[in-house]
């Protein structure tokens, strides 16, 4: 039970805490299974704190001080924890539900059993942290920053935003949360943690649903840059493997032997075409060799179309007319209206062969 002189001062408000505290820095508040119920406690100096099993749903700790706080199966469901200092705090089963944790700094912190369900953790820091076996069904974690951080026997298959997450390390991503997350973790954010390549290749077999590859290699001019660099993030994070020049050409590399090289390597050749590739020699070489390919695999299609505009279809050259005359070429003109986008790329997954489809 609470320290019943410190329940009371704290329930004389945050000015009235904060000077008590400061005039005796050697207390260590004793406020166990208090109940602060939709407490303003706004700026509270709680450094040190044991709040554990205390209620504080609801309550409004902004910008509070908790680091190094016990606030292990306290309830902070709903509470209001923005901007606030929660490093290397106990949090082990707390219920987390729904709190709005925005750009809270819980590093080292231990969230171990924590419910965070529908949480708000848009740019939060969570290096350090131990989330195992914390419940993130819901939770946002929209360009939240982690490393060095812990996940272990956690479902991350509906956490909202995981691709926009920074890392600023690896992390530890455990065997139990690629089960529990049936392998519908992106891409991007298991690269991200320093998952190897060749474990994300066979990943879906852990779980019995093995996924079907279809590599491509992608080719386009470097003024469609912004295009393409979402076309391959999207295009990974439905388990495509993609050769993608400005993230895989290594230093030294012969560019030309290396596209060429990429060509006979990849199944696919997905080739965005606009005003700006149609008009380079280089486009006709990629062409002609994916063409090549088909001719010694007969029955494969290994030549990918897609278009930003119309200039295929205007152009003059023999190979843009073959195009235009025996390939479906995919339609991304409207590619930065979201509807239009996610029409044009669920038909080039279908194209792709990939499982991805089925769920898209």
């Amino acid at each position: 039970m609470a320290n019943s002189e410190h329940l009371a001062k704290i329930k004389e408000g945050v000015e009235a805490w904060n000077a008590w505290r400061k005039a005796h820095p050697e207390i260590v508040p004793d406020l166990r299974e208090a109940s602060l119920t939709g407490a303003n406690l706004r700026e509270a100096y709680l450094r040190r704190a044991d709040l554990s099993r205390a209620n504080l749903g609801g309550a409004n700790l902004a910008r509070a001080n908790l680091h190094r706080a016990n606030l292990s199966r306290a309830n902070l469901s709903r509470a209001n924890l923005t901007d606030t200092d929660l490093t290397t705090t106990d949090l082990r089963w707390a219920d987390l539900s729904r709190a709005n944790l925005s750009r809270t700094n819980l590093y080292e912190a231990d969230l171990s059993g924590a419910d965070l369900r529908a949480a708000e953790l848009r740019e939060a820091s969570l290096i350090g942290a131990n989330l195992s076996r914390a419940n993130l069904t819901g939770a946002y974690l929209t360009k939240a920053s982690i490393g060095y951080t812990t996940s272990g026997d956690n479902d991350l298959s509906n956490v909202k935003d995981l691709e926009t997450v920074s890392h600023k390390g690896p992390s530890t991503i455990g065997i139990d949360t690629i089960y529990r997350s049936q392998g519908k973790i992106p891409l991007a954010f298991l690269r991200g943690a320093g998952v190897p390549e060749n474990f994300i290749a066979h990943m879906g077999s852990l779980n019995g649903k093995a996924l079907e590859f279809y590599s491509c290699f992608i080719s386009y001019s470097t003024n469609d840059q912004e295009f393409a660099d979402r076309l391959h993030a999207d295009l990974q994070n439905k388990g495509v493997r993609c050769w993608f020049a400005p993230h895989d050409l290594r230093i030294g590399d012969r560019f030309q032997e290396v596209i060429e090289r990429s060509i006979r390597v990849y199944e696919k050749l997905l080739i965005i075409l606009s005003e700006s590739s149609v008009n380079s020699d280089w486009v006709e070489r990629e062409v002609q060799a994916a063409i090549e390919k088909e001719r010694r695999s007969p029955g494969d299609t290994v030549l990918l179309p897609i278009r930003l505009d119309d200039a295929v279809m205007r152009s003059s050259r023999a190979w843009a007319a073959g195009i235009q005359e025996t390939r479906h070429v995919g339609d991304f003109r409207k590619w930065k209206d979201r509807d239009s986008l996610k029409s044009a790329f669920e038909r080039l997954l279908r194209d792709l062969g990939t499982e991805g489809s089925k769920a898209a």
